[in-house]
């Protein structure tokens, strides 16, 4: 997991403890005021980083899942879908009381307003992993998708892998070229949810109407899961530039 290269990283209380360091000691000092602010910040990316490590487990497991009907690899990824809620829920609050008690300007209030939005979006992306595994348990014994397609599969999850591997590291690093890079790998996802749409509707499919509706929405969850990608490292670049956020 990529750690921001924020100030006093070292100071920042485990994931766990985020409610911990949004309350002052008492005597407040000018000093331990800017120290703690500087943490809360810090403390954001920290665990929006750890959300999209988290979610590229899940589409990694979930596409695993997928490929070789794995049930408890698909129960895996649907329990793992609680820790990645809850960080959503961190984040939220701690960006609350951030824009509350700080009074954040400038760079820092593009961070706490726009990390709302980041935390949603990698949160999304984790529910878009859950549906592709509880497409595996609602179909296990049974494949979830016909053989020949298996290929396309694993090209669409690597894509996804790819790509939130590189929102994670662009919420750390800032890196607004990264960012510009992640396309690549969302046109790849478009272009093969649109090659599968065209399978399913040829003439040569005989897999019947219940394979196709199947593999459309496992297709369109991996196609969404790289618009959310996208949304963030757009996030990215309006909190660094204070350029209108690009939709």
């Amino acid at each position: 997991m990529l750690t921001p290269k924020l100030p006093n990283v070292s100071l920042i209380a485990p994931i766990n403890g985020i409610k911990q360091c949004c309350y002052w000691p008492s005597p407040i000092t000018l000093g331990g005021m800017r120290e703690s602010y500087e943490t809360e910040l810090a403390q954001i990316d920290i665990t929006l980083v750890a959300m999209a490590d988290l979610v590229g487990t899940a589409i990694r497991n979930a596409t695993d899942a997928l490929l070789a009907d794995d049930l408890s690899m698909a129960e895996l990824v649907i329990a793992g879908d609680s820790e990645i809620n809850k960080l959503n829920s961190d984040v939220e609050e701690i960006s609350l009381l951030i824009a509350a008690l700080q009074a954040p300007m400038a760079t820092d209030l593009r961070l706490v307003m726009g990390s709302i939005r980041i935390s949603s979006s990698l949160e999304r992306m984790g529910d878009l992993a859950v549906h592709i595994a509880k497409q595996v348990r609602l179909r296990y014994p049974s494949p979830s998708i016909p053989a020949e397609l298996s290929e396309t599969f694993r090209k669409m999850g690597l894509a996804a892998s790819k790509i939130v591997e590189q929102t994670g590291e662009v919420i750390a690093t800032r890196n607004t070229g990264l960012a510009d890079e992640m396309n690549k790998y969302d046109d790849i996802l478009d272009n093969l949810h649109r090659e599968l749409f065209t399978v399913v509707l040829s003439d040569d499919w005989t897999h019947g109407v219940e394979a196709a509706i199947d593999v459309t929405l496992l297709s369109r969850f991996y196609e969404r899961f790289g618009d959310h990608a996208v949304s963030v490292a757009r996030r990215i670049i309006q909190i660094v530039t204070g350029e209108p956020y690009a939709r």
